[in-house]
């Protein structure tokens, strides 16, 4: 059925060849939230600087998970799912860093018609290097084609922590044997002191999520919050996952990647794979890893409600 409307799902991206992760860390590098650099000048010489010092250990990441991050398929099945799950609109995506950028889906839209448009960034906490860079990126392109929604966060919506409830579930039937990690991708702490609400949001989710957890009589040894994907040697949220992990030598934990919708290669990488390694080495127990809501009905019908 034809329609005026559309969802509009913005992400990161990610890579799927090492010509592609370079687009990745050339952009993401470029953009003023994240390389807090003013002058554009510099901050692309630093960018430069860095993608010519990481690209290659990044791109051997890669090929530890079959050289290509898993986010782009699954955010197509997540899109097709809704194109014939959500009434009323048409449901586009567009990543921040990688194709399909704004612009092209924006003349796409276009072309078919859409002038009513939700924005739902697949951030649930908002940060200034996700959510509002996101958003910067499309209304660049945009220019006050549409009439706009935007939803700014959706961390509290019960539908949704439903979802991730399930799948923390899906891990054990004996959740006191096991210690539940909440990880979240990482931040320098200057962005949070600057006033990113990231961190304080997080906790916030961490919190609604245990309450959740009690409620539903399930009681894990213990809750945790930890934050992943640190680089560089600024000061970050703390405590880091590699830290936390200290603490569980000898006990089964399992992780739940918090700040993600979408598995990617910070999951299928760092948590499957290179924190594992780390939890391996101290002598962590049991070590499980949840996917992420992905594309599961249970998230198509948070997604309806979180949007009405």
């Amino acid at each position: 059925m034809k329609t005026n409307k559309a969802l509009v799902l913005l992400n990161m991206g990610g890579a799927r060849s090492k010509d592609e992760l370079k687009t990745f860390l050339t952009n993401m590098f470029n953009d003023r939230n994240i390389l807090t650099i003013k002058c554009g000048f510099f901050r692309g010489l630093v960018a430069s600087m860095i993608v010519k010092s990481r690209l290659n250990s990044a791109w051997k990441n890669y090929e530890e998970i079959g050289s290509e991050t898993p986010l782009h398929k699954l955010t197509e099945k997540l899109v097709d799912k809704l194109n014939t799950n959500l009434k009323g609109y048409k449901t586009y995506q567009v990543m921040r860093y990688t194709p399909p950028f704004a612009s092209d889906v924006i003349k796409q839209m276009e072309e078919d018609g859409i002038d009513d448009i939700t924005i739902l960034p697949l951030y649930p906490q908002y940060s200034t290097t996700t959510t509002k860079s996101s958003l910067e990126d499309f209304e660049l392109y945009s220019d006050d084609k549409f009439t706009t929604k935007i939803i700014k966060t959706f961390y509290k919506n019960e539908k949704f922590n439903n979802c991730i409830v399930d799948e923390i579930m899906s891990q054990t039937d004996t959740p006191q044997e096991y210690n539940l990690i909440f990880s979240a991708h990482g931040l320098p702490q200057k962005i949070v002191d600057a006033g990113d609400p990231y961190e304080k949001q997080m906790n916030e989710h961490v919190e609604i999520l245990s309450n959740m957890l009690k409620k539903k009589g399930i009681n894990f040894n213990s809750i945790s919050l930890a934050y992943q994907s640190k680089v560089g040697p600024l000061k970050w949220l703390e405590p880091s996952l590699d830290d936390a992990l200290l603490d569980f030598k000898d006990k089964n934990v399992i992780i739940y990647p918090l700040a993600f919708i979408v598995d990617n290669s910070e999951t299928d990488f760092e948590l499957n794979l290179e924190y594992r390694e780390i939890a391996e080495e101290i002598g962590v127990g049991d070590y499980k890893v949840c996917k992420c809501v992905n594309d599961s009905d249970l998230f198509i019908e948070a997604i309806k409600d979180i949007i009405k």
